[in-house]
């Protein structure tokens, strides 16, 4: 079992903004979140880290619960104007890579976790979604909208930012322990 001293003393090398500890039977889940991917997201049904390859929003729910502890961190991007949704996107690797980072030190000490992060997976330039089975599964991470869940809602609950200003983009992982 991973104590919070111990990875609150590993995140301290990292530029983590922000971090909550609680249960996943706090999460709230919606349906709602999936009409956004649908509607709105052009990664919607091409990559294994998106719906409908991640499964049902109730079965997503399911796999969380399945979980004793959730922890929620944030960390901070500078960009010239959040608008420029280019810039903006190209700033997650670092997020991307402090999240993998996270998840291998909770996995060395024995940890069975499953991360959620940011947007949706770019580890291969084409992914093989739906012909083939993921190249990468245990560096995938889907984002945490891709589960239902609520990122707004979530920084809320738990008293963090979800937004500073125009020039610096907030980004979110969540890491669900076991």
């Amino acid at each position: 079992m991973i104590d919070h001293e111990s990875l609150e003393e590993f995140i301290s090398q990292f530029p983590v903004y922000q971090y909550a500890f609680f249960s996943p039977r706090e999460l709230a889940f919606s349906e709602r979140v999936r009409t956004v991917c649908r509607q709105e997201c052009s990664r919607y049904g091409t990559t294994w880290a998106c719906p409908p390859a991640v499964g049902t929003v109730e079965e997503c729910r399911n796999r969380c619960l399945g979980y004793r502890e959730c922890f929620l961190f944030s960390t901070v991007a500078e960009v010239s104007d959040v608008a420029n949704l280019e810039e903006t996107l190209a700033t997650r690797k670092e997020h991307e890579a402090i999240t993998a980072a996270i998840e291998q030190f909770l996995r060395q000490r024995g940890a069975n976790c499953m991360a959620l992060s940011t947007e949706s997976c770019d580890l291969c330039e084409h992914c093989t979604y739906p012909d083939a089975p993921c190249r990468f599964p245990d560096k995938m991470h889907p984002c945490v909208e891709s589960h239902g869940i609520v990122v707004c809602q979530l920084a809320e609950k738990y008293g963090m930012d979800f937004t500073l200003s125009t020039i610096q983009i907030l980004w979110f992982g969540l890491i669900f322990l076991d």
